[in-house]
Order: structure tokens, then sequence, then C-alpha cells
């Protein structure tokens, strides 16, 4: 059984019910990991989504709108072989993704990484093992898998602010508030009683 929660200022999400705390935890946890990718998204400057950030050498570092693509292309990827009998969102296009484009690709490719997290971690699933990449070795699933996913883009988010920071345009105060604060996020996620209670 699946519910739809209403992200604010986002696209609903799908909440899988799962049947222990772990996942239930890992599933509100990457939630909470994809509002804050969406606040930085509405609240960026449009045109800094594709500027060319300062490099050295030119050409090194990727654009906004290349980072946030990135990030939705490699949940597919870890939806693709990981767990093959989800369905995969399709991917973006890094040259032509739009702000809207990139919000609406986010919040699927969370939906369906919740999926898979909530069949990982949540018991009684199919999947047994986390594969991030076709080259690196398969793992066992456990809270690794879950870490190394909001690493990921959490090394990226910390990537988006620096850019739009050197581009001139920086991100307002109440984004830093916005991500940092996980008990709005946890509420705006479908938990209302904040993090660390069971759902």
């Amino acid at each position: 059984m699946v519910k739809l929660v209403k992200e604010e200022g986002a696209v609903a999400t799908r909440q899988p019910k799962i049947h222990n705390q772990l996942g239930r935890s890992a599933v509100q946890m990457f939630a909470a990991n994809d509002r804050m990718n969406q606040i930085l998204i509405e609240q960026l400057d449009a045109a800094a989504w594709r500027a060319k950030p300062p490099a050295k050498p030119p050409g090194q570092v990727r654009t906004i709108a290349a980072i946030f693509t990135h990030m939705h292309n490699v949940r597919c990827k870890w939806v693709r072989l990981t767990a093959p009998h989800l369905k995969v969102p399709l991917q973006l296009n890094r040259a032509h993704c739009t702000q809207r484009q990139a919000r609406a690709g986010l919040a699927e490719s969370a939906v369906r990484c919740g999926e898979m997290l909530a069949e990982a971690l949540g018991g009684g699933g199919r999947i047994e093992r986390f594969r991030r990449d076709g080259w690196a070795p398969a793992w066992p699933v456990g809270v690794e898998m879950l870490c190394y996913m909001i690493a990921h883009e959490a090394h990226h988010r910390g990537q988006v602010c620096l850019i739009a920071h050197q581009l001139g345009s920086a991100l307002p105060d109440k984004v830093a508030d916005g991500i940092w604060n996980w008990e709005k996020l946890w509420k705006q996620c479908g938990s209302p009683d904040g993090p660390g209670y069971d759902l």
C-alpha cells in the first residue's frame, strides 16, 4: 500500500507502507533529502541554472543544471541496477533540462528510491544487494546503502551552493534555514511528529 504525501511547493510523493522502523526511517530520510534538493532549485536564480561556473581550467566544473540532472540520472541507475523490477524513471538531459523538469524528475526518482529503500530495508523484499554502479562491487543492503545515497546528494548540494555563490547568485538565508530545519522537512514529508518518531 502506498499513500500520497504532498510536499510544500513540490510534486506529491508516494510513501510505501513499511513494516519496520529502519525501513520507515530510511524512506523518510530520503524524502527529506529530496526536499532539500527541491528547496535549492525553488530558490535558485534562473540565471544561475545554466551559467558557466568559474573554473580553472575552464570547463572542468559542471553547471548547476548538470549537477541536478546528474543526481537524478544516478538515482535512475541505482534503481535500474538494484531494483530492476521497479519502474525506472526517464533520464534527464543536462543540456536541455529546465528547473521545472529537474524538480519533477527528482520528485519521481525520489519516489522510486524510496520504494527501493522500503523494499531493501523494510523487510521481506526482493532486494538483497545495493549496486551503486556497474563497475563497483555490490554491497549487502543495510544502512550503508542509505548513507551512500544521501552522502552523494549532500556532496552535490554543497557544490550547487558554492557555484551559486561564485556566480553572484547566493541563495537566500531561508534556504540554509530550510535545508537544516529537519523538524520542518520531516513534517513536509509526511511525519507530523518529526525525526525519531515512528510513522
